[in-house]
């Protein structure tokens, strides 16, 4: 592991990558303490950036085991990309039902599980993404930023991360 040089301290790839896993935990963690501790119920989209969380983490933890030379880094890079921007993709649907009127958001429909059973996997999801009302509802902030935006921001920061670990030596 590289420690520090004079511009400041830097990782390797495979610390980088643990970081990131280790971010995804953390954020998966938080989630179900505000559901399970705090009552903070999630909504279909909420489950869904869950998990992308989830499968960014998989990517990193799966890229620190397997610490591949540069082009497989770029490989890794790539699908942690993938994955992080559509989780974005869908935190950053979130938030902008999160700033919708009320009157205009789309009706609040069945829960994820109903969708999933009655619509198939493809339906189904196309019908979560889609969103409904309790999506635009705000249920918990930190420093007066939704859950969403904070998840939209995380993704961004594991994309440009990934990125960033690529360029490694």
């Amino acid at each position: 592991m590289d420690m520090t040089r004079s511009s400041g301290i830097h990782f390797s790839r495979r610390s980088g990558n643990l970081l990131g896993f280790l971010a995804c935990v953390g954020l998966i963690a938080a989630a179900y303490y505000l559901q399970l501790v705090k009552g903070v119920e999630p909504c279909p989209l909420c489950v869904m950036q869950r998990v992308a969380v989830f499968a960014t983490g998989i990517a990193f933890l799966v890229a620190a085991l397997h610490n591949p030379d540069r082009i497989g880094a770029w490989v890794y890079s790539g699908l942690i990309s993938v994955l992080s921007l559509t989780g974005a993709g869908i935190a950053g649907r979130h938030v902008w039902l999160q700033y919708m009127p009320a009157e205009k958001r789309p009706a609040c429909g069945p829960g994820l599980e109903y969708l999933l059973g009655t619509f198939g996997p493809f339906e189904g999801l196309r019908r979560i993404l889609h969103g409904s009302g309790e999506c635009g509802v705000v249920d918990y902030t930190l420093l007066g930023l939704s859950l969403p935006h904070w998840t939209l921001l995380a993704f961004v920061v594991f994309t440009v991360g990934a990125a960033a670990l690529a360029f490694r030596d």
